[in-house]
């Protein structure tokens, strides 16, 4: 899981105790977790904001709260802090936040993230295009917005039905469907018109 060294640790308790609050630890998190533009975060957590699904993590003087579905993205994670010539800097290096090990147990969005980013995505972007997940509904629908050369382009039925469901449909098998909700009117940087 997470690591947060002496050095890490002993600075997010000094910038604990200038919170005047009794109780208050931390949050960590990953925003966009198994896609390239994920972000991980640490937040304050006061007494009670944190998640009831959270894993609590004691350390000397401070807990720390690891949002549930970012559990795998944290994977290996180290949280430091290094003294330089402006006061220091915390850093925060989790190799896998941007695309975690995928197994049988990963969910069904990192799945098919994985799928869009290692499969999909890298043909698509020789066209200048891209795909991204919007969301998956409960009855298991792949919910997809297609970018960049992508969008307003006159094969994105051929693309959708051909080539991206079949290969979600083969790598992630429980998906029931695929659906675009991208609006193909503005045809202005599309790839084919």
């Amino acid at each position: 899981m997470i690591e947060i060294t002496e050095s890490g640790q002993s600075y997010l308790r000094e910038l604990l105790a200038r919170q005047n609050c009794e109780g208050i630890g931390i949050r960590v998190f990953v925003l966009d977790g198994g896609t390239p533009k994920a972000e991980t975060c640490i937040a304050f957590c006061r007494p009670g904001e944190q998640e009831s699904d959270d894993e609590s993590f004691p350390y000397n003087g401070f807990n720390a709260f690891i949002e549930k579905k970012s559990i795998p993205y944290l994977d290996e994670a180290i949280v430091d802090y290094a003294k330089d010539s402006m006061g220091g800097q915390l850093t925060i290096r989790a190799p896998n936040s941007r695309m975690p090990r995928i197994g049988p147990e990963s969910s069904l969005e990192d799945r098919i993230n994985y799928v869009l980013y290692n499969e999909i995505n890298p043909g698509l972007a020789s066209h200048g295009g891209f795909i991204t997940l919007e969301k998956v509904t409960e009855d298991k629908v792949a919910v997809l917005r297609f970018g960049g050369g992508c969008q307003g382009c006159g094969m994105v039925d051929v693309t959708l039905k051909e080539g991206v469901e079949k290969t979600l449909m083969q790598h992630v098998p429980e998906l029931s469907a695929v659906r675009d909700v991208t609006d193909h009117s503005d045809t202005e940087n599309a790839y084919y018109k």
